[in-house]
């Protein structure tokens, strides 16, 4: 594993499970402090003791509690080099429009857009003072294309996510800070494996139209956050960083 973080402080929310948990890994391996925050105290601390990390617990939906957890990575590690905004849900509530109530409309919003605003908002003036930074905030797939399996919030804030990323990393790019929307296509993450569990037919109409024919598991996911936070990715902001397994790029795809 080459060491293209070390030195490097990163903030991680939803750091307990799924893309966030591997991402955790990931930079911890390639040599950076990790500061993992998530509602869930036990997934959290187990994930922050597993990288020799800090845990924080924090509702990212608040703007208080976002702006403490910059600041008191800061005040631990000395910087904040890298801002990874993974925290995001996915509830059975949020289907099409037609069923979608405005309660769960407004949750989806919340923990999958706004709190990417939150964490951009506080983490930028941290990156303006050291001149440098990269954030990576996790869009989707579904922000660039549609679906007839609609999750309307879910798609809605992941292209909000998207669109902010791209206006971020044109704003701040003279500043030294890299902003860059990660697009993963289906991911093997207890979200996927519960809404299999839930409706498997739903479920495994997902994976017909992937030209690889499988998910992608949370350490390929990984392993894109990393090279989007190290300098291998200098000369990239304001992008729409792909890895879906081709999925956005199929008219067919193989029987």
């Amino acid at each position: 594993m080459t060491k293209r973080l070390t030195g490097r402080v990163a903030v991680i929310t939803g750091a307990g499970s799924g893309i966030g948990l591997a991402t955790a890994r990931r930079f911890a391996a390639e040599g950076a402090k990790v500061v993992c925050v998530d509602m869930n105290e036990d997934s959290g601390k187990k994930a922050a003791a597993e990288v020799d990390g800090l845990f924080i617990q924090a509702d990212v939906t608040d703007e208080d509690a976002v702006r403490e957890m910059y600041e008191r990575a800061v005040r631990e590690y000395g910087s904040l080099d890298i801002a990874f905004n993974n925290a995001g849900i996915s509830p059975p509530e949020d289907d099409s429009i037609l069923t979608t109530g405005l309660e769960a409309w407004k949750r989806v919003q919340e923990v999958n857009l706004t709190s990417v605003y939150l964490c951009c908002k506080y983490a930028i003036p941290h990156m303006q003072r050291q001149k440098k930074g990269s954030i990576i905030n996790t869009a989707s797939f579904v922000a660039v294309m549609g679906a007839a399996t609609s999750q309307i919030s879910y798609s809605a804030s992941k292209g909000g996510v998207l669109s902010m990323s791209r206006e971020l990393g044109v704003q701040f790019a003279r500043e030294g800070i890299r902003v860059n929307a990660l697009c993963p296509g289906p991911v093997n993450t207890p979200l996927l494996q519960e809404l299999f569990a839930k409706d498997p037919e739903r479920a495994a109409r997902r994976l017909v139209h992937i030209p690889l024919g499988r998910f992608a598991e949370p350490e390929e996911i990984a392993a894109a956050v990393a090279f989007l936070a190290s300098d291998d990715s200098s000369f990239m902001t304001a992008n729409t960083f792909l890895v879906d397994g081709g999925i956005s790029g199929a008219y067919v795809t193989p029987q």
